[in-house]
């Protein structure tokens, strides 16, 4: 119970990070899309620092690196950055698009459910990531959340420019947000009935962090208005990946 219980701080607390959005009502735009940019930065330095310092070694360390195992992680590997290409591809899962048609309104709702799927996925992966060790499961909870804080600011932003007023924005990003602890939930109960088999989730996670980071936030910072700014930019990405290297020494 002891993992059920991390379990569900950790996705409650992933969960909170949508309030995060109300930064927007606070802080001019201008200033607000250049600490925006810095966090787009770290986030994708963490998510790749994750996945490979820290799922990807875990998984090979607790299945073994014989090459049928090595095979296993990596279809789990691709698998997990498929199914989020798809995501992409067919559910329209950037939320930045909705900034270049910002006609469509009935997109905002489309984004909600993309964002419930993906914080869904975020509770299965911390799930699996507690299930293997309490160090994995922080590690993978911090990624997470350093990911949701630019999203979610961004979510947030599109929800009122979409018509949404602002204390009903809230409350929907944060609906969909708690799709995580569901998502969690399911993951332990999955770990229990599956036993070590749950491991495979590891490299399925760390197949999510690889497209994030590198398919949509890494795009964001080189299409951004980083160019001044490039050694700033690219300073809190090595920042992200520098965090999750100290994080696996402390271990």
């Amino acid at each position: 119970m002891t993992i059920l219980f991390w379990i569900l701080i950790s996705t409650i607390l992933v969960s909170a990070v949508s309030f995060v959005g109300v930064l927007l009502l606070f802080l001019k735009e201008e200033l607000l899309s250049r600490i925006l940019l810095i966090l787009v930065a770290f986030s994708a330095g963490a998510l790749l620092g994750a996945a490979f310092l820290h799922l990807l070694p875990e998984a090979l360390r607790e299945i073994g690196s014989q090459e049928e195992n090595i095979l296993k992680i990596s279809g789990f590997l691709l698998l997990g950055f498929c199914l989020f290409f798809v995501l992409e591809q067919f559910i329209s899962w950037h939320h930045h698009h909705a900034v270049r048609h910002p006609e469509i309104k009935p997109f905002s709702y489309l984004i909600l459910f993309s964002d419930g799927v993906h914080n869904f996925f975020d509770g299965l992966a911390i799930a699996a990531s507690f299930a293997t060790g309490f160090s994995t499961g922080i590690i993978t909870t911090l990624a997470v959340v350093l990911h949701e804080i630019p999203q979610e600011i961004g979510d947030f932003g599109i929800l009122i420019y979409c018509g949404f007023k602002k204390s009903k924005a809230l409350f929907f990003n944060f609906l969909s947000a708690l799709t995580a602890v569901l998502g969690g939930i399911i993951g332990f109960l999955l770990s229990e009935k599956i036993g070590s088999s749950i491991i495979f989730l590891l490299p399925f996670a760390a197949g999510n962090f690889i497209y994030i980071g590198a398919s949509d936030l890494v795009p964001e910072i080189k299409g951004g208005k980083c160019d001044r700014k490039s050694a700033v930019c690219f300073s809190a990405f090595l920042l992200g990946i520098i965090l999750m290297l100290l994080l696996l020494k402390l271990e």
